[in-house]
């Protein structure tokens, strides 16, 4: 029997007038009946979440952290649990689904200690005339109701590096989680009124993108938009919101350079991981290899080979390495640009087939640079791999792209990698291993199409909260 989850707002579980089926990826069973809220359903959440900014923001640091630090315990008390939501709901293999959990526990207790370090600073008034005999400082003070709006593929941690920030700082939230992962969304209410948030603290509003997102990206209520999906909706959200604060995490097509002379023994499996962790619905996931001429031939045959290793099924088998995309749709879609990119010269060389809704990790050679899986963000397991004859024709591609969210290059000349992190015009640059890499506390975010502003638990913080300036006159 599946179950039947309803709306969470002002604390409590509210029915609403219409639910809708979710499907498993990977076999299409019927897991839950999820509530779809209506427009009436939205602005009580924002209500209850604006009612509840007074008590937030009078909640003292060390209770706020306390919160946190509970839900991180709790977290990992039930850490099986959590990661079976996941494979369920995302078809995100088990090993993947414990690596998110054990990070998003990692991020809430990261937004546990940043609670207690929000601090401002003083200002030396005499440093202009006029300004002697006066004492200033600034503080930083939440912003209010934060409105949240998550993607399917990391729907606990993405979702952790919203709701935790948002929380340390003192703010309420209003979280519309993707519409094929919304059971850890209310999973984390479940957990966070058990770790002692205040009612209207967190609401998970549940629906169609159309019906909450343009209600939380509209009402005046609402003090910023924490966004993360496509580069088309985070566009219309930024013309939408007028003067509230955004974040936008757009994704990106990432690519990797390999200089000559790198030792393949590391990098190859890194490569892979990078290429084909979940499917490559990863932001982040490595989409394009430029390999210098000289190791290309060798680098192919290694990387085709460890692919055709990987296993692939079921996401609740503990040796599953890749399983089913979120969609059919996504699969056609796949097959469809590796078409164009066969079509256009490109080789495949592993992969390329599906089966249901599991598309076998694929890898294409030789492939032209305005075809889609070059191009345009694959969010699949595909990845190319091109010839280049110097680390400066790596770095013209990487940032031929509408893309920059991050990029990666290998070399053992430091003065080449120097000159990388001067050129490559991305949010962040990965020396030495794959873009793929990420820590919850590091700063994340993109340039150009990959959005603005960052996250990663301090940073995040630092967009959730306003700088107020207190200045006495002494004289």
């Amino acid at each position: 029997m599946h179950l039947k989850k309803d709306l969470y707002i002002n604390g409590e579980w509210l029915k609403t007038d219409h639910y809708t089926e979710l499907r498993a990826p990977y076999d299409h069973r019927v897991i839950a009946e999820i509530a779809s809220a209506s427009v009436a359903d939205v602005h009580h959440a924002i209500a209850s979440a604006d009612r509840a900014t007074k008590v937030m923001r009078k909640m003292p640091a060390h209770q706020r952290a306390q919160i946190l630090e509970n839900l991180a315990i709790l977290l990992r008390e039930k850490r099986d649990e959590a990661a079976t939501i996941l494979a369920t709901e995302a078809a995100k293999p088990l090993t993947t689904a414990y690596a998110e959990v054990d990070r998003t526990i990692q991020t809430y207790k990261f937004a546990a200690e940043e609670a207690k370090r929000i601090h401002g600073e003083t200002l030396p008034m005499d440093a202009a005339p006029g300004g002697e005999g006066r004492v200033a400082y600034m503080v930083r003070e939440p912003l209010g109701v934060i409105g949240a709006i998550t993607p399917f593929n990391f729907p606990m941690n993405l979702v952790a590096h919203k709701v935790g920030p948002a929380i340390a700082a003192g703010n309420t939230v209003v979280l519309k989680p993707a519409s094929q992962t919304p059971l850890s969304s209310l999973f984390l209410a479940e957990l966070l009124a058990e770790a002692g948030l205040p009612a209207g603290a967190l609401n998970v509003v549940t629906g169609s993108g159309r019906t909450v997102g343009d209600q939380l990206v509209t009402d005046p209520r609402i003090k910023m938009i924490t966004f993360t999906g496509s580069p088309g909706v985070g566009t219309s959200i930024r013309q939408k919101a007028g003067l509230k604060r955004v974040t936008l995490e757009l994704g990106s097509n990432s690519a990797v350079i390999v200089d000559n002379g790198v030792p393949l023994d590391k990098v190859i499996p890194r490569c892979v991981g990078g290429a084909f962790s979940f499917q490559g619905q990863v932001c982040i996931s490595l989409q394009r290899i430029y390999v210098h001429e000289a190791l290309y031939e060798e680098f192919v045959e290694r990387f085709v080979e460890q692919t055709n290793a990987l296993k692939v099924g079921d996401p609740l088998d503990k040796e599953t390495f890749v399983s089913a995309l979120i969609s059919q749709g996504d699969v056609q879609r796949s097959l469809d640009w590796i078409a164009e990119a066969v079509g256009q010269g490109a080789v495949v060389a592993a992969g390329g087939t599906a089966e249901g809704n599991v598309l076998h990790p694929t890898v294409i050679l030789n492939v032209p640079v305005d075809v889609k899986v070059s191009c345009q963000e694959v969010f699949a397991p595909i990845v190319l791999i091109n010839k280049i004859a110097s680390v400066e024709e790596g770095i013209e591609l990487v940032n031929d792209s509408r893309f920059g969210l991050q990029a990666g290059i290998y070399t053992e000349n430091v003065h080449k990698a120097l000159d990388a992190a001067d050129e490559l015009h991305v949010g962040g640059v990965m020396i030495n291993d794959i873009p793929t890499f990420r820590v919850d506390h590091m700063p994340y975010g993109g340039v150009k199409d990959s959005g603005m502003g960052r996250e990663g638990v301090r940073f995040a913080v630092e967009e959730m909260t306003e700088l107020k300036l207190v200045v006495f006159n002494r004289n």
